[in-house]
């Protein structure tokens, strides 16, 4: 990497392209003093590492143009004009049938770039450029509901790989960035958005059959309690998950930061920030580097699903900004439901 500057703009060179950093002292994380130049040179640091994780996987950029306190906005569409002509897009298409052109990292300088552009959080949708219906990572969120914090988190993510372990499947957490923690398994691209989710819905059951005092997969937050909420809906279409290495936009820069099953229950993700998560990475290692070594086949969770709908266990609710799946439930809060049993 080098480069040359003129007045406040750098030219640097990344993967063998020229990236231009602008205003590389605009201040993005205003508590803790970080700058645009600090960012851009965090995702230079975690190169290869998040990498794997966007690496030909259409990606919706949260950008913060004027820092964490200003606007900000996703951007699905790379734009026609100013684009530099080597930046790789994939084609994806919306639940509502439109598409969009996102961009898809082949190399670091479009990480590089997309910084510049005042990128602060990448969201990779669970698919890659190949194979842009067929989801090869099934995504688990655990989110910690009011009552709940982290620890909780931490320890459904532990029945999450007991459950796993049994299926002879291998779990690759993290943390959020902020209170909950994500599971990611790589999975063969042979299923369909809808199968990858009621894949995850099995499994949501399955953990909320065994822990029911920690675990919940109800959508709607009044039945929720104080429980972790697996999100299974974080499999529908067009909805994705801050990546691993991705910077969040929190007060204090946190990163959502792969770890070891071990380390997981004693953590601290409020430790994991942009200042201290390279010199980890350099440190120890990427916890996600084997992510890709071996696929799983889902079919025993699509056997469960199989048996719960047998069972009278279908569908459950899309997010609000779905059309109407076949054989999904009324989208009506329980409290307003006219039509329910009292």
């Amino acid at each position: 990497m080098g480069g040359t500057t003129k007045a406040t703009a750098t030219e640097i060179e990344v993967a063998g392209h020229m990236v231009r950093l602008t205003s590389p002292d605009r201040v993005i994380f205003p508590e803790r003093g970080f700058t645009k130049a600090h960012v851009f040179g965090y995702y230079i640091a975690v190169g290869e590492s998040i990498l794997r994780a966007l690496r030909d996987r259409p990606t919706t950029l949260q950008r913060f143009p004027d820092g964490i306190a200003g606007e900000m906005f996703f951007q699905k569409r790379v734009p026609s004009r100013g684009v530099p002509p080597w930046v790789h897009t994939a084609r994806i298409s919306f639940p509502s049938g439109r598409t969009a052109d996102e961009l898809c990292p082949a190399d670091l300088a479009h990480v590089a770039w997309a910084a510049q552009m005042g990128t602060v959080v990448f969201h990779p949708w669970p698919v890659r450029a190949g194979h842009v219906d067929h989801p090869d990572e099934l995504r688990i969120d655990l989110d910690p509901q009011p009552g709940t914090d982290f620890v909780d988190a931490a320890a459904a993510a532990a029945e999450v790989r007991a459950l796993l372990d049994e299926l002879g499947a291998t779990g690759w957490p993290k943390t959020s960035g902020g209170r909950g923690v994500h599971v990611y398994l790589r999975i063969a691209p042979r299923w369909t958005f809808t199968e990858v989710r009621r894949a995850t819905i099995a499994l949501a059951r399955e953990l909320e059959r065994r822990r029911p005092d920690l675990v919940t997969t109800a959508w709607w937050k009044e039945q929720r309690g104080e429980r972790v909420f697996v999100d299974y809906n974080q499999m529908a279409r067009d909805r994705t998950i801050a990546c691993a290495y991705s910077l969040r936009a929190t007060a204090r820069a946190t990163v959502s930061t792969p770890v070891t099953w071990d380390e997981l229950p004693d953590v601290d993700p409020d430790e994991f920030h942009l200042g201290s998560v390279p010199a980890r990475l350099a440190e120890r290692g990427d916890p996600h580097a084997g992510i890709d070594d071996a696929p799983w086949d889902i079919t025993p969770l699509l056997e469960w699903a199989d048996r719960d709908a047998a069972a009278g266990q279908g569908d459950m609710p899309y997010p609000p900004d779905h059309p109407k799946m076949p054989g999904e439930p009324k989208r009506v809060q329980p409290s307003k439901d006219r039509d329910r049993p009292r």
